[in-house]
């Protein structure tokens, strides 16, 4: 059998037919196009679409080698049982009969609510549609969920509330025609290169790049302006911006009185934040605030880029509410070139919040708690839904075992993406019955009752929406190993086993259900999807679809300026753990690890865990470079290897989150945003220690 090339390995066999299929990158939420070459039903290499509109035959690290994990032999192949501690394997209709009668006795005993499910960001469209409509439908709760929750919750909700629409304004290549454009805590260089190019481009055009990150990343050493600005002090720093842009009379008073509404409110909180108030607090002189300020609000075209450096805090909510009002008052929205663009971070993040994968709304952010909204989806699904709203992913592990008895989880990892693992694990452990879907025996599935075979991007067909809104097609290129089923079939066959009309034959049925029923969805079908895609919002069929949001008027009529209340991270370093613990991501790594720690050159560029030291709080615990390091925080400890690096503050720590070794998660601590219920993953008290009995060989 033909063997997928190896790192090194001249590609090719010329006397094996080859098929090329177009599909979309299974990684980050750029959207970016590749074309898998298959021989004899293995994928033997990944090359680049040079007709795609995002990526422009262009793709990073991961997306050069997409197809690596694909074949890997440690693929799950057929439903496994845990009998006595040990899976065994059954069969698809064990399998299938067993999940539906556990979940439904758990609802029966305990009540409706006592059934919950995580959908996943790495899903179809169609499959996350199918997950939540299961879950509603089939258990009559709205314990549904996602990993958005737990990335850019804060955004949803921020961004819905005050502008009416949670998603990305502009599209990507927006970013290229842009004069100015602020980063707040965004390493795009590493997280989404493709889009960085974008905005390289811009500046190579003579645009001004502002960088607001502690760390001195890529970006911030090709910005003009890089603002280190304390952990968790964003609001004080654009609050000192804006009451700049007051005092200088640089704010769009024309924008600001036409499109929005409660400024007053804002502009008498302003008088709070004087200048020496946000420096102070932030961390970025008054000079350097005044200079950024000025350049934001003085460009033609100006755009916001975040990411989990704003949201990932207690105050994250409040975080994109301030960022939303810099944007409001300098006018620098409804146009293109400009706007709010929070980047997504997994492949199909967007669209899973838009098929509802979330607690408090239905497909297309219809709120479940609208009578209306209910009124449409049961006459079309035939049965009663539930009116409140139900529990986030954090909630669901809270209540593991008492308010939650029975667990549904569909391409999630919990114990590595959640804060506390420990007690994660602990609170699992306690659930009558749980349900893992996956590709992998991930650290979540080996807790699992019941493990069941699913598909990876490659082995199915549907649609994944980008970060940029884009509906694009995902087409099959191999089967999945063994006895695996695409996770649309294992949603069908759940379904017609609880009684639902889950009788559909392809995805593009399923799509045409979501187009009924969800507005922003409504032109949008599998026949108009080729070559490369629409953006919603798409309402007709003979709509365009939308490249920038709130044009003439915002999504929820005007504007809102919401006045941000400012806190500090709530655990702040002290004596017995002087240091900042920051977590996030590496460029050759995707999430926790699952797929991209399968792939031989991904694995070999980046394959033992780390933590970033500054030199000068090295040389004071006697650590230098390569040495083992204990980190420690009040949850627990992991052993690492140092890396000394100017890139970070002195007095702060940074970890990536890929590596189950050595689990940033055991460390970070479970205190929420009040309102998205977001963790605090960007600050932490940590302490650091040398460890003698680290083995720097079997690192």
């Amino acid at each position: 059998m033909v063997q997928p090339c190896q790192p090194g390995q001249i590609h090719w066999i010329q006397t094996m037919k080859i098929d090329y299929i177009k599909t979309i990158c299974p990684y980050c939420g750029c959207g970016c196009g590749l074309i898998l070459e298959v021989a004899d039903g293995i994928i033997v290499n990944t090359r680049q679409d040079m007709d795609h509109p995002v990526s422009k035959g262009h793709l990073c690290m991961k997306g050069w080698n997409a197809h690596e994990f694909v074949h890997h032999p440690k693929r799950l192949t057929s439903p496994l049982l845990k009998i006595n501690n040990q899976f065994q394997k059954i069969s698809w209709d064990e399998a299938i009969t067993l999940a539906m009668e556990k979940f439904k006795a758990a609802a029966d005993t305990h009540g409706p609510d006592a059934v919950a499910g995580l959908s996943s960001a790495r899903c179809s469209n169609e499959e996350n549609y199918l997950f939540q409509k299961l879950i509603r439908a089939g258990f009559h709760t709205n314990n549904v969920d996602h990993c958005a929750r737990l990335c850019h919750g804060p955004t949803a909700a921020a961004m819905t509330r005050a502008l009416g629409s949670g998603a990305m304004t502009n599209s990507i290549d927006d970013f290229a025609g842009a004069d100015c454009i602020i980063m707040f805590g965004s390493n795009a260089a590493e997280t989404h290169p493709i889009i960085m190019g974008q905005i390289y481009e811009a500046c190579a055009k003579g645009a001004t790049l502002i960088v607001v990150d502690p760390r001195t990343t890529e970006p911030a050493k090709n910005a003009k302006f890089h603002l280190p600005v304390n952990f968790g002090a964003d609001i004080p720093l654009i609050n000192g911006m804006m009451r700049h842009i007051l005092d200088c009379g640089l704010e769009d008073r024309s924008f600001v009185s036409q499109r929005t509404e409660g400024f007053e409110a804002m502009e008498q909180a302003l008088e709070l934040w004087p200048m020496e108030r946000a420096a102070q607090i932030s961390g970025i002189s008054p000079e350097k605030i005044a200079q950024v300020a000025e350049c934001y609000a003085r460009a033609q075209n100006a755009s916001i880029v975040f990411c989990m450096g704003i949201t990932q805090h207690t105050c994250g909510t409040a975080n994109v509410h301030a960022v939303c009002n810099l944007a409001m008052l300098c006018g620098q929205l409804g146009r293109p070139f400009t706007g709010i663009n929070p980047l997504r971070g997994q492949n199909n993040v967007q669209g899973a919040c838009d098929m509802g994968a979330l607690p408090d709304f239905l497909p297309g952010y219809q709120g479940v708690t609208s009578p209306d909204v209910r009124s449409k989806f049961q006459a079309a699904w035939g049965t009663p839904l539930p009116v409140t709203p139900g529990l986030t992913v954090t909630e669901m592990t809270a209540g593991a075992g008492e308010t939650v008895r029975a667990l549904y989880i569909m391409a999630e990892n919990p114990m590595m993406s959640d804060p506390d693992i420990h007690s994660v694990k602990n609170r699992l452990g306690k659930l009558d019955f749980l349900m893992v879907q996956d590709i992998f025996m991930t650290e979540t599935a080996r807790l699992a009752d019941l493990v069941l075979p699913g598909a990876c991007f490659a082995e199915k067909t549907g649609t994944f929406t980008s970060t940029e809104r884009r509906v694009q097609l995902l087409r099959k290129a191999v089967s999945p190993p063994g006895e695996a089923m695409d996770d649309f079939s294992i949603l069908c066959c759940l379904g017609k086993e609880l009684g639902l009309d889950f009788n559909y034959t392809d995805p593009g049925q399923v799509m045409d259900e979501i187009a009924g029923l969800t507005p922003i969805y409504g032109g949008i079908g599998f026949s108009r999807l080729a070559p490369h895609g629409l953006q919603w919002p798409c309402v007709s069929q003979d709509d365009p679809g939308t490249p920038y949001l709130h044009h003439q008027t915002f999504s929820r009529g005007r504007g809102l300026f919401v006045v941000p209340d400012y806190t500090p991270p709530m655990e702040i370093p002290d004596p017995d753990y002087p240091f900042t613990l920051v977590t996030g991501r590496i460029f050759c790594h995707y999430h926790t690890g699952t797929m991209t720690r399968r792939s031989p050159t991904l694995s070999q560029e980046s394959s033992t865990p780390f933590v970033q030291i500054h030199p000068q709080d090295a040389q004071v615990s006697g650590i230098v470079q390569g040495d083992g390091v204990r980190v420690s925080t009040r949850r627990g400890s992991i052993v690492l290897s140092a890396r000394l690096t100017r890139d970070v503050k002195p007095g702060s720590l940074f970890v990536p989150f890929h590596f189950a070794e050595a689990p940033a998660n055991a460390l970070t601590h479970e205190a929420l945003d009040p309102v998205s219920k977001i963790p605090e993953f960007k600050a932490c008290a940590a302490r650091l220690e040398r460890e003698d009995k680290y083995d720097k060989q079997g690192a």
